[in-house]
């Protein structure tokens, strides 16, 4: 039989025991709990950075784009025409794009961007009687036999005001560097761009006669070509987006062109325009511009009106801008 002391220091060491477990239970239960916590917060930060990371700027993603149509109800009188987005690479409309056309001036974006992996900004170009010879618009008035010029000053009014002569003195001077003729060179620039619907016989687009365009090409081909270029040679690119051009030759003489596009002035974030318009290629027109941050958008008609090319293009600007703001054009 126990005696009341023993009795009593069992009844003192279960209490401590059962003390003890409690509060050994208790730090147990509160360790799960905070592990428990964080391993939730870890996974609830990697799922939130999962959903909520931004895009990058500049992304083609991050440019707004509508789920409608925008280019329902066109009605162009271009023959061909296309709307490639040279971010992406994506068409967004596309009418005949691949069909070769006569090129008309156009094809002087071919003859600059072949320059332009010839020659440097700082080359001389002389305006040689070969190139005054050129048959073409009022540009080509006022340059003298042997006037000279920096290759970046010429090709930046070659294109804006669409000079046959700066085209001719250019591709002459490109040639004269890789010791070969026109047609060559042309041929290898545009291998190297990737145009497989693009052929040039001249250097201006000019009609050869009657039946032969100076140049052919697709509306997509067009729309690679311009991009390239802008990519290649921006600086010369730029002064297509400009009313005016105006530079001096190595001698001092000053020579200022209108842009042969009228409408430069009212497109957005324009990057390049250049127009062509001959009897066989009727009235072309290319512009590029810039529908984010750095998310270059071709639009090409070629095969228009002298007129009907900007009402054109207009309509596919407008879709466009449609197209990425997200409102569908009435």
């Amino acid at each position: 039989m126990k005696t009341p002391n023993l009795a009593r220091r069992i009844q003192k060491e279960q209490s401590r025991f059962y003390w003890r477990l409690g509060i050994i239970v208790v730090a147990i239960i509160g360790i799960l709990g905070i592990g428990t916590f964080f391993i939730l917060n870890s996974f609830t930060d990697t799922v939130s950075a999962q959903i909520i990371r931004p895009p990058n700027i500049g992304d083609a993603s991050s440019t707004p784009f509508s789920t409608k149509n925008a280019y329902v109800n066109l009605s162009l009188i271009g023959k061909a025409a296309v709307v490639y987005d040279l971010t992406t690479g994506k068409t967004l409309y596309a009418q005949n794009a691949t069909t070769p056309l006569p090129l008309a001036s156009i094809t002087k974006l071919l003859t600059l961007y072949a320059a332009s992996n010839v020659l440097q900004p700082s080359s001389p170009v002389v305006m040689t009687p070969l190139a005054l010879a050129q048959n073409g618009d009022a540009a080509d008035n006022g340059f003298t036999a042997g006037e000279t010029f920096n290759f970046e000053d010429l090709a930046r009014l070659t294109l804006a005001a669409s000079s046959n002569d700066g085209a001719e003195a250019i591709v002459e001077a490109a040639g004269i560097q890789k010791n070969k003729d026109t047609s060559s060179l042309l041929a290898s620039a545009a291998a190297a761009a990737g145009l497989t619907q693009t052929h040039a016989n001249n250097s201006t687009g000019l009609d050869k006669d009657t039946e032969v365009s100076g140049g052919y090409g697709s509306a997509h081909d067009v729309a690679v070509l311009a991009g390239a270029l802008i990519k290649k040679a921006p600086q010369i690119a730029q002064a297509t987006t400009q009313p005016s051009v105006s530079i001096r030759s190595l001698e001092g003489i000053r020579h200022s062109f209108a842009n042969t596009n009228i409408d430069v002035t009212h497109l957005p974030n324009l990057l390049l325009s250049k127009t062509g318009y001959t009897d066989l290629a009727g009235g072309n027109l290319v512009v590029v511009y810039d529908a984010g941050i750095g998310h270059p958008v071709a639009i090409v008609v070629l095969g228009s009106t002298e007129t009907g090319r900007f009402t054109d293009v207009g309509q596919l600007m407008k879709a466009t801008l449609a197209h990425f703001g997200g409102t569908v054009p009435s």
